[in-house]
Parts: structure tokens; C-alpha cells; sequence
């Protein structure tokens, strides 16, 4: 094991898309047993600054893997196509079109039913996107159009944390 593994050596793991969230959650349970501060806690300060960055590596590894787009755009990155973005809005007509009906839609949603209504059809058309960027990443090995992908998948997100927004505001 070393600091610098990427997280799916890290924890053992092929590095693909898909993957078993049991055997990951029960990886990082045994990660964190072997390098837990506490521990290293009678072999001295040093001992315990590097386990404690053992477990914050863990940690981060862990969050990164188990986040479905975290772990899409990891992948991406360790493949060599970079989501970049912030630099990198290019983006399909059609979605752009579509992004800009979902927004019309939420201005003009009156009511919890409608929210929820749209909320709905965001979340399967997220599902969709999320199938997509497997098949792209663990059968085509495209990670190109998958970083694509993720960026699409970055504003259902941000935009769907809007509906929740907006449903809280509603709610008395």
C-alpha cells in the first residue's frame, strides 16, 4: 500500500465504473482498522501523523469511490480525459436545450406536486446519463465522451439541488 495508489488500487478494487458497494464499504472498513490513529497511539507522534494521514487518504478514497459521479469523473481523469469543468462548458445542442426548458419549467412550477413532477423526470433522465457513462467507461472505453458525460451530469445535479431548494421552501 502507498500514499500515491490511485483509489481503486488503494482498496483492491478493478478500476472501472461498476462496482460491488458492499465489497467497497467492507474494504474501507478493513483500510481504516489497519490504519486508525488510535492504533498507533503508544508508538509516538510520528507514528500517529502518518496514520492519521493513512486515514484521511482512506477517507477521501472511500467518498471518491462510493459517489457515482465522483468515481465517473476520477475514472475519467485516470484515463486521461479531464472533466476541466470550469474551463470546459461545450455541451450538445439538445442538452442545452433541454437544461433550458428544465429551467423555464422550475420558474414556472406552482405547487409541491409540480416540483416533484419535474423532480422525477430529472432524476430518470440522471439515471439515463449515469447507464451512459458506464457503458462508456467500463465497454467502450471512451473516456473522452464520458467526460462529456459527466459534465452533463454536474448540471442535473446542481440543478436538481435547485428543486430540493425550492421543495424546502415550500415546505411549512
Amino acid at each position: 500500500m502507498n500514499l500515491q495508489d490511485d483509489d481503486f488500487t488503494l482498496f483492491g478494487l478493478p478500476p472501472q465504473f461498476a462496482l460491488d458497494r458492499a465489497q467497497l464499504d467492507e474494504r474501507w472498513r478493513t483500510l481504516q482498522a489497519q490504519v486508525h490513529p488510535d492504533k498507533f497511539a503508544a508508538d509516538g507522534a510520528a507514528a500517529q501523523r502518518v496514520a492519521m494521514q493513512w486515514a484521511v487518504r482512506v477517507n477521501e478514497a472511500y467518498r471518491r469511490l462510493k459517489t457515482p459521479l465522483e468515481r465517473a469523473s476520477y475514472l475519467c481523469e485516470l484515463r486521461g480525459a479531464a472533466i476541466g469543468a470550469e474551463n470546459n462548458t461545450a455541451m450538445p445542442a439538445a442538452f442545452l436545450m433541454q437544461q433550458m426548458e428544465w429551467r423555464e419549467a422550475l420558474d414556472e412550477a406552482h405547487g409541491v406536486d409540480a416540483i416533484e413532477r419535474l423532480d422525477d423526470t430529472v432524476a430518470a433522465f440522471e439515471k439515463k446519463l449515469l447507464a451512459e457513462v458506464a457503458t462508456l467507461l467500463d465497454e467502450r472505453h471512451d473516456a473522452p465522451a464520458a467526460a462529456q458525460q459527466v459534465r452533463a451530469l454536474m448540471f442535473v445535479q446542481r440543478f436538481r439541488a435547485d428543486i430540493s431548494r425550492r421543495l424546502e421552501a415550500l415546505d411549512p
